[in-house]
């Protein structure tokens, strides 16, 4: 398959988006004169080259304040990837590897919603990892920064750890095995103290997720997965729905709304009460919602009929209460959706295509050929095609080829391929900048940066 690799109007654009000023004192910079110094001038300032001194074997025995910091002109987003055998960091304009870290067993990771660390599930444990990127509001802009990532030994220990959620500051980790769950405050989070929690359980245990809200009052689905219940800070309940069968891929929007998928359409809490919303055929699962900024449109996944492949997408309406459905032709699976900066759906599907569609009207804008025709494998937890959107850039990984390619939706087009010397299986993007009710003295007004990605929760089956 043909591929457009780093090309030289591409490059340049997306070295300026990630070298942009945080003031208008950087106005004035030159724009680089070819690809290779664009490349340069990236990994100069991102500290993926020569400040970071990366070494190409596993990190070990790295600590916190071994680590320089590094200003940089803008945001500098990096992806976390996970493998057979360890955990990678690349960053998120090179797709060079700039941290690897060997750890055993199955892996999973998560953002933590901060804009900086991300949780690997491995055990019994969440882990926290800080990506190495992070951007700090001054003054009516944002200064950003990098420094080497780091695995850190800072854990969170329970039955089971599962879900991983973030909302407005607050962030939330959820054990299965026994139905609690622990939250913290998200500004917290440092790889040089232990997380300080405070602790609630469900009914029971469950495949389950809790959102903890600033006031302390809680969204828990219920033991039997059959919905959900809202209750105040003292766990009192405040609302209950039974009407969700198979509850699960919580995400929130605005105005204090939070949705979960059911297997006969959706459930919406609008910060009061509960509403649902039936998808029509007595089964069409939805299990993972995606959000989008502003939105009040929820992307889903569609399953109409229990032994059907997914090839249509739910569009979730969160204001008329409806749902409605957008057809992509090929099989996708959950790891393969995701917002981008006005809302679009994107959707990835086993002929190698990513679509673009309009989550208003279910219009397919575009369409970009990625990969090669693949197949969902029998087993969930082994590698196949993922996304990750932040702005107007997409990371897709591809498995089968180890390599993760990067898409720029304002040209529409692949503009860089890092190769990796592993298969990658999860992927989530620090995009590295600023987050409300996270960072002290946020303005999103004077947010200088492009576009945001999507702000989801949705979780895997």
């Amino acid at each position: 398959m043909s591929k457009k690799m780093i090309s030289l109007t591409s490059l340049i654009m997306i070295s300026a988006l990630a070298l942009s000023a945080c003031a208008a004192d950087d106005s004035d910079a030159e724009e680089p004169d070819d690809a290779e110094t664009a490349v340069a001038a990236e990994t100069e300032e991102n500290g993926s080259d020569g400040d970071d001194e990366h070494d190409e074997d596993h990190d070990e025995g790295l600590e916190p304040s071994d680590r320089e910091a590094h200003e940089a002109g803008g945001p500098q987003p990096r992806a976390v990837v996970t493998y057979d055998g360890g955990v990678a960091v690349l960053d998120g304009v090179s797709l060079e590897v700039v941290g690897d870290f060997e750890v055993q067993g199955f892996l999973r990771v998560n953002e933590a919603g901060d804009g900086r660390h991300a949780f690997l599930t491995e055990g019994e444990s969440f882990r926290l990892i800080d990506v190495g990127t992070w951007g700090e509001p001054h003054g009516g802009h944002h200064h950003y920064f990098t420094t080497e990532p780091l695995l850190s030994d800072i854990t969170v220990d329970g039955d089971a750890p599962a879900h991983v959620v973030s909302h407005r500051g607050v962030g939330t980790l959820f054990f299965d095995g026994s139905g609690e769950y622990r939250w913290f405050e998200l500004a917290d989070l440092d790889v040089e103290s232990e997380i300080v929690t405070e602790s609630d359980e469900t009914e029971g245990p469950h495949h389950g997720v809790a959102v903890v809200r600033e006031d302390g009052s809680r969204f828990e689905t219920l033991q039997d997965r059959s919905g959900a219940r809202f209750i105040d800070a003292d766990g009192e309940e405040i609302a209950r729905s039974e009407d969700c069968p198979g509850v699960h891929g919580e995400a929130a929007g605005p105005d204090e709304i939070i949705a979960v998928g059911c297997e006969d359409g959706a459930l919406i809490w609008d910060g009061r009460e509960f509403h649902k919303i039936d998808a029509g055929p007595e089964y069409a699962r939805t299990g993972n919602l995606f959000a989008a900024d502003g939105s009040h449109i929820f992307l889903g996944d569609y399953r109409d009929g229990e032994d059907e492949p997914m090839t249509e997408v739910a569009l979730v309406n969160a204001e008329s209460l409806e749902i409605t459905t957008a057809e992509v032709s090929s099989p996708y699976t959950f790891r393969n959706l995701a917002r981008g900066p006005e809302g679009e759906a994107i959707v990835l599907t086993e002929d190698g295509r990513l679509h673009i569609i309009d989550a208003e009207t279910g219009e397919h804008l575009d369409h970009i050929e990625m990969l090669d025709e693949w197949t969902e494998p029998e087993q969930w937890q082994e590698p196949r095609p993922a996304i990750r959107a932040s702005g107007d850039l997409v990371y897709v990984t591809d498995p089968d080829n180890q390599e993760v390619h990067l898409v720029d939706l304002s040209e529409g087009e692949i503009i860089a391929a890092g190769e990796l010397d592993f298969a990658p299986n999860e992927i989530v993007v620090i995009d590295g900048r600023p987050v409300d009710s996270v960072s002290a003295d946020y303005d999103g007004e004077h947010d200088d940066d492009h576009g945001h990605g999507d702000d989801d929760h949705g979780h895997d089956q």
